[in-house]
């Protein structure tokens, strides 16, 4: 049965602090409400902008470590439906018993007579269930991260009211129920501000609550009305044995902090959250006409997690039996090959492998000489330069592996950057290219949704301002979608080669820049995809190979 504990609105709350025993950095304590003397549990206590704080327990008790925090930093407390609570950390150890009134906020309520002439039910966020992208909530690894805090960005053009929060749950493991807090913030310079509910709400979460991988929290009897942006937030308050992962979407921005610390963008992936709202149609719409975001990339990226996780059972990609390297300068490049006939070169995109092409080896293989291959510092292949990425180089990398096999002609089949590899290595090898099938490629950086670009240079300011060395290979290959390529349309005029240019109506990539290749190129076939995003090669696999095999059996 779900458990929601609501803290009502109380007149004061109050700290009882007891003297620590042990260190005089760490101070210990109770919270207590004081118009009806009882403990207040779960309360979030931390340092601002600091990622160090505690939560109290079910009891109202806690101990919070100070050690090496700024003496003249706040301390907070924020409870919903009371005014914060700030103290600096210098004076908060000052006393080992003291008493710390919470002052609740006032409001002038009118009487208001809402006229709602119809309320349309709509769903807005991140809807993904798939078990191969998580986020993973595991006590155990790191507490100071199980007790962080991540939210989803919202926006309402028109008054809405929140029905309820639900969750997509890939697994829960737990030897009793998990706790959780949910909140709900307005939006202050693209990050999440302050909390906007006038009273907390927590639950108590077990196994038989979540109903075919979601769970759903019934939020209609708190009244909660939005319009603009807002965020949503939840937070594990308690340790357990065991591990919640929730599912999670690529490409989709999610917030995240720790305690009272700064908010911080993920650009790479976001929580499953998602929320049933009641739209007000007759109520005016805010200068923001989208009706929710969820995201930056709502509706330009799709939900691929099926096709990832099936290939990764395909044994491509780690196939022993035909896989090789080619040693080179300073990289160590993989290929596997499969079948006889023509040579014919697959060439994945950016962050991908070999593996991506589960659905075109087995049917183009019957046919040709399959040779697929992890592009350097992905996959299974490794770059041990510093020296930033270039599409140029990428085509080097095929020439040379073209030459170990003693292949003095060959075709090409890539996807996205492998599409961009081909057309730098129809411009510097014409006398080694047969034909290319360029998919989702671009000339230059420009022919990327703006959404898109947006999100990589966020993404490029998370992983610089982290700077952590395992993460220099993803950062080399954001830069190169951002700086390259640079191939002109004098260029495209030069090559020579019959080129298949193919595209999704909704792809990434501007349909008239798609348009444009196809027709610079002399010797070019344009096709467009109908209700095709960027991800063709998984979700249109049968009409993308027989288009290939039509193509290269000219």
């Amino acid at each position: 049965m779900q458990q929601t504990y609501t803290m009502k609105k109380l007149n004061t709350l109050f700290f009882l602090l007891a003297a620590c025993s042990f260190d005089a950095q760490v101070i210990s304590g109770t919270v207590i409400s004081k118009n009806e003397n009882q403990p207040v549990p779960y309360v979030k206590i931390g340092v601002e902008k600091e990622n160090a704080g505690t939560v109290s327990d079910a009891k109202g008790n806690f101990s919070v470590d100070l050690s090496g925090l700024d003496a003249s930093r706040k301390l907070k407390i924020e409870v919903p439906g009371y005014e914060p609570y700030s103290e600096t950390v210098q004076d908060f150890r000052k006393q080992d018993h003291r008493q710390i009134f919470l002052k609740e906020k006032i409001k002038n309520i009118k009487e208001v007579n809402i006229k709602v002439k119809k309320l349309v039910d709509k769903n807005w966020g991140v809807n993904t269930r798939t078990k191969h992208v998580l986020y993973s909530v595991n006590p155990k690894f790191k507490k100071e991260d199980f007790l962080g805090e991540t939210a989803l960005e919202f926006n309402a053009s028109k008054r809405s009211k929140i029905k309820s929060i639900n969750l997509n749950i890939a697994s829960y493991t737990s030897d009793k129920p998990v706790l959780m807090r949910y909140s709900i913030y307005s939006e202050k310079n693209g990050f999440p501000g302050e909390n906007i509910l006038d009273e907390e709400i927590t639950v108590e979460l077990t196994q038989d609550m979540i109903k075919e991988g979601t769970y759903t929290l019934d939020v209609n009897e708190h009244n909660i009305w939005i319009q603009g942006k807002f965020f949503v937030g939840i937070q594990f308050l308690k340790e357990f044995e065991g591990r919640v992962n929730i599912s999670a979407a690529l490409f989709r921005t999610g917030f995240i902090r720790k305690f009272y610390g700064d908010w911080e963008k993920m650009t790479l992936a976001a929580p499953a959250i998602n929320i049933d709202v009641k739209v007000d149609k007759s109520a005016k719409n805010t200068k923001d006409e989208v009706a929710a975001l969820g995201d930056d990339l709502e509706g330009l990226i799709s939900d691929v997690s099926q096709y990832q996780a099936a290939s990764e059972n395909s044994g491509y990609g780690k196939n022993k039996s035909t896989g090789n390297y080619l040693e080179l300068k300073d990289t160590k490049l993989y290929y596997e090959i499969y079948g006889e006939g023509e040579p014919l070169f697959l060439l994945h995109g950016n962050s991908g492998s070999i593996k991506d092409f589960y659905q075109q080896i087995p049917v183009l293989s019957k046919q040709f000489k399959v040779i697929v291959v992890d592009t350097r510092g992905q996959g299974k292949s490794t770059d041990t330069s510093h020296r930033p990425f270039t599409y140029i180089q990428f085509a080097e990398d095929i020439k040379a592996l073209a030459d170990q096999l003693k292949l003095k002609k060959i075709n090409i089949g890539g996807w996205s950057d492998g599409g961009i590899t081909g057309l730098e290595f129809a411009l510097k090898y014409p006398e080694n290219l047969n034909k290319l099938i360029a998919i989702g490629a671009n000339a230059f950086p420009e022919g990327v949704d703006e959404r898109l670009i947006t999100h990589m240079k966020n993404q490029l300011l998370v992983l610089n301002v982290a700077n952590k060395p395992e993460k220099f290979d993803e950062r080399r290959l954001v830069m190169i979608m951002l700086k390259e390529p640079h191939i002109s349309k004098k260029d495209l005029s030069k090559i020579q080669s019959p080129v298949l240019v193919i595209a999704g109506d909704k792809d990434v990539i501007k349909q008239d820049h798609t348009e444009m290749i196809a027709k610079e190129i002399p010797h070019a076939e344009l096709k467009i995809y109908k209700d095709a995003t960027h991800m063709i090669p998984f979700e249109h696999a049968d009409e993308l190979n027989a288009d290939i095999l039509r193509f290269l059996g000219k």
